[in-house]
């Protein structure tokens, strides 16, 4: 379990909520200040819209962005809880990256925001293990293989002014910028990440991007999925890690449902 960490530090840290369908801990509602099966389109160019409809760009508080977050009931499949621990989200003062340039990067990599939100609030969702998969691994490989099981680690975000449009401009560019690959630190551990691709995210954003990170550990390479969508001044953050996908270094696809779930009940 200790390599998961390297592969992506701040999302295995949550292993255990994966592994048994809980959480711990209280809701983290503090602003943080300090190719695969995607589907859908890139970036939209609709008009700028508030949770809940109209024209209204107000910057949202802790409890009305608690308000918009998923919860257990929209949602079909998998699990989805506010009980996070601070442990399962790094801060952005934790995340020592090599290149400044490709600092939004490694914030969304490690369950972070980039920029600086007024408020913003934590979910994860713990996806059902596909267990045919699990099965056909097997006796023989059973221990070794770990659950084919996705996790999401939600975060929904307010900004001022127009922070929104420069974190997500930011993060564009940084895409551009080291699309072949950064470092960083995370609790004294290296990640190497050796690829970033842009994807198409699902609709129903102003804005919205999807991110493939290929991460290196020890010669093991494996994919890291990313969504992030833009509605009025608020961005949700959807990195995505999958335990098979980790151990074994194959693809995985984005549950893209549950965020055209979360962006329809932005409004």
């Amino acid at each position: 379990m200790a390599r998961l960490r390297i592969h992506a530090p701040a999302l295995a840290l949550g292993l255990g909520l994966l592994l048994t369908g809980c959480g711990s801990g209280s809701t983290e509602r503090d602003p943080d200040t300090s190719a695969a099966q995607d589907t859908g389109t890139a970036a939209s160019g609709a008009p700028d819209v508030l949770l809940g409809g109209g024209t209204d760009r107000r910057t949202l508080s802790s409890p009305q962005l608690d308000a918009a977050a998923l919860a257990q009931k929209d949602i079909e499949d998998g699990t989805v809880t506010d009980q996070v621990s601070p442990k399962d989200f790094a801060r952005q003062g934790a995340v020592d990256v090599d290149d400044a340039a490709c600092a939004p990067l490694a914030y969304v990599q490690a369950a972070t925001v980039v920029g600086e939100p007024s408020a913003s609030v934590r979910r994860m969702w713990i996806g059902e293990p596909a267990r045919e998969k699990e099965k056909a691994a097997g006796e023989k490989d059973a221990i070794a293989v770990a659950p084919d099981m996705t996790s999401v680690f939600l975060t929904l975000a307010a900004y001022d002014d127009k922070g929104a449009e420069r974190a997500m401009a930011d993060l564009s560019e940084a895409a551009d910028r080291c699309a072949h690959g950064y470092t960083y630190r995370l609790d004294g551990e290296r990640v190497r990440t050796v690829r970033v691709k842009k994807a198409l995210a699902p609709e129903g954003a102003d804005e919205a991007m999807g991110l493939t990170l290929t991460v290196d550990a020890d010669g093991t390479r494996s994919p890291l999925k990313v969504v992030v969508a833009r509605k009025g001044a608020t961005l949700a953050y959807f990195p995505a890690v999958n335990l098979a996908s980790v151990t074994t270094g194959t693809d995985f696809p984005h549950p893209t449902d549950l965020v055209r779930r979360q962006l329809a009940k932005m409004g």
